[in-house]
């Protein structure tokens, strides 16, 4: 397991697994370890992944400044992969929460940065607005899935802002475009995986600044792509078309059957969506 240090003198762990360029991959949660990623659906046949455990997750350190879990200060981690793998130039993964770091360094190192595919990603770094009628109208079309009732109930009360302990977890299955045994197991991981005292520093007071992120990203001169999940709640496809709109170059995608882990809904058409780009 490869390892260097981050600016700080915090030990950083990353995981190179398959064959081809590398493709350095952040991992959401926020704040989990990059594990649940995987091969990337298989992935790993076209591009050697480069999973980051970012500081206080996975193989990684935890830092001696809690602090030190803020997306924004984050930047400096990715920063010094980049030259730790001796790249001059980068492509960049980034799942759900990770898209908010991938988007900072973007906006920070613009001239680092070829290729940059945002999965399901989380808007709080751009400031995009996703209504409760974005996510209400993503989950109704699961209206069929036999759990649907109960997850639909605990949704509008998450939407409106009347949520109980109990409903977070209820709405569970629309994470996923089957909720069986595989999407069960991932679901469970995630309380061993996630630092959860790095997820409440991770977007806190003054980690983002929406206004100069999107400006910074306007100007980067690399290629973007937004990948949605047809049926995702978190990430839904209105809200990522416009994700998309903030790039010069930007393709935006829509993984048909998908939620929010489109690479576990159907690897086949996950890989050939993320590959395409990047070789293209």
């Amino acid at each position: 397991m490869p390892t260097f240090h981050a600016p700080d003198g915090t030990l950083l762990a990353y995981h190179a697994t398959g064959d081809g360029p590398p493709l350095i991959c952040l991992p959401g949660g926020p704040m989990q370890a990059s594990a649940y990623l995987g091969d990337l659906g298989g992935l790993t046949a076209h591009r050697t992944l480069i999973r980051l455990d970012l500081r206080g997750t996975g193989d990684s350190a935890t830092p001696t400044d809690p602090a030190s879990y803020r997306c924004d200060r984050l930047v400096d981690d990715v920063e010094a992969l980049r030259k730790e793998l001796g790249l001059e130039r980068v492509d960049l993964l980034a799942h759900s929460a990770g898209a908010n770091l991938a988007t900072l360094y973007t906006a920070h190192h613009r001239d680092r940065v070829a290729r940059l595919a945002l999965i399901t990603p989380s808007v709080y770094a751009v400031g995009i607005d996703i209504t409760a009628e974005d996510r209400l109208g993503a989950a109704r079309l699961r209206r069929d899935e036999e759990w649907f009732g109960a997850a639909y109930a605990a949704l509008e009360a998450v939407t409106e802002g009347r949520a109980a302990g109990d409903d977070w977890e209820a709405i569970a299955p629309f994470w996923f475009a089957r909720w069986d045994e595989q999407a069960r197991a991932v679901r469970a991981a995630e309380a061993e995986q996630r630092n959860g005292e790095a997820a409440g520093v991770y977007g806190s007071e003054g980690a983002f600044d929406p206004a100069a992120t999107r400006a910074a990203l306007a100007e980067f001169e690399g290629r973007a792509l937004v990948l949605a999940g047809e049926v995702d709640v978190a990430a839904p496809p209105r809200a990522m078309g416009e994700y998309a709109g903030l790039f010069g170059k930007a393709e935006s995608a829509v993984q048909a059957g998908a939620a929010h882990f489109p690479w576990l809904d159907d690897a086949g058409s996950f890989v050939k969506a993320v590959e395409g780009f990047l070789r293209g």
